[in-house]
């Protein structure tokens, strides 16, 4: 078993999750400007993105640029890493590659504790492209986090989770045991909310 075999419903049954959904949870948040440049070149990325239609260009062209941008906003202290293998436990099922995940170190040659985010690209399955299909596998690589930083003595209180299609976003936050799946979704023309919403969780604040 990996990261891609679980669906919600298993991976909240293997790891003994208690879900809650609440809506909007980090609508709320303070956005963060990134200026008209990036807005700008953002918009025609995600216009090209979606016209190829496939998961390949959708992550280079719009999520890689958006999380770019967020570890400058952040003056590089983070780390992101990109199809990287992230295996933490073979034996329940957390091995594979993470499509994105986030690390709170500045090192950036290999994955550090702690990780902080992962963000799951769902695959493109006909026309089914819903960035629901996407959580399980998320959430699973969110549990797999909580472990590895806890094996290298490095916890924080908040593992944070996305499933998204580039143009779409929703997010996940795992404390412990609870879940809470935000039911609400962010269009990419809200790069600032977006852009907000992983700052916040870089700083624990979401």
């Amino acid at each position: 078993m990996a990261y891609s075999d679980f669906t919600l419903e298993a991976a909240a049954e293997t790891f003994h999750l208690e879900i809650v959904e609440p809506v909007g949870v980090f609508s709320n948040l303070a956005g963060v400007d990134p200026g008209d440049d990036f807005t700008t070149r953002l918009a025609m990325r995600a216009q090209l993105a979606s016209a190829i239609n496939t998961d390949k260009a959708k992550s280079e062209l719009i999520i890689s640029h958006l999380i770019a941008e967020l570890r400058q906003y952040h003056n590089c202290c983070i780390s992101f890493f990109s199809g990287t293998d992230f295996d933490v436990d073979a034996e329940n099922g957390l091995t594979g590659v993470c499509d994105f995940l986030i690390s709170l170190s500045p090192t950036q040659l290999f994955i550090r504790a702690p990780v902080a985010i992962l963000v799951e690209v769902p695959p493109i399955a006909g026309k089914d492209e819903s960035i629901i299909i996407g959580l399980g596998s998320c959430v699973a690589k969110m549990v797999a986090a909580q472990r590895f930083n806890a094996k290298k003595e490095n916890e924080i209180p908040c593992i944070y989770g996305a499933t998204t299609k580039g143009t779409e976003w929703m997010f996940l936050k795992l404390e412990e045991q609870r879940l809470s799946v935000d039911l609400m979704s962010y269009r990419i023309a809200q790069c600032d909310q977006i852009l907000g919403i992983l700052s916040s969780m870089v700083g624990q604040k979401a």
